[in-house]
């Protein structure tokens, strides 16, 4: 029990992207897919955040109370960058397809991956 409560971020993380995971493998609906996909993705960010997270550390600005030998009193900002660099294009990507998903529906008139696909094979 101790060790579920010691890492509950992780645990929060796993299940998210068990339900990102599910959403995108077993739903047939496309707009049901791309949240899936923005869920999958959000945790995956979060994964990323939570290992780079250093308790008692401060940022790697020059300090006269923190000595510049002793690297483990800061925090590599690398990670937290990348993941606001990946938030970003998330964010793009999921407006694209969003507006992919309005021109599909306005054109055949349905969301559903099996139905899609029997329409377009009449084309």
């Amino acid at each position: 029990m101790e060790f579920f409560l010691g890492h509950y971020a992780y645990w929060f993380i796993i299940t998210l992207l068990c339900i990102g995971l599910y959403t995108v493998l077993f739903k047939r609906n496309l707009l049901k897919q791309v949240i899936g996909l923005s869920i999958f993705q959000s945790s995956i960010i979060l994964f990323w955040v939570a290992c780079a997270v250093k308790w008692n550390a401060t940022v790697p600005i020059y300090d006269h109370a923190y000595p510049v030998e002793q690297t483990s009193l800061y925090i590599n900002p690398l990670p937290h960058t990348l993941m606001l660099t990946a938030i970003v294009v998330g964010v793009a990507t999921l407006g694209v397809a969003f507006a992919l998903l309005i021109i599909i529906y306005k054109n055949y008139k349905t969301l559903d991956e099996v139905e899609l696909i029997e329409e377009m094979k009449k084309w």
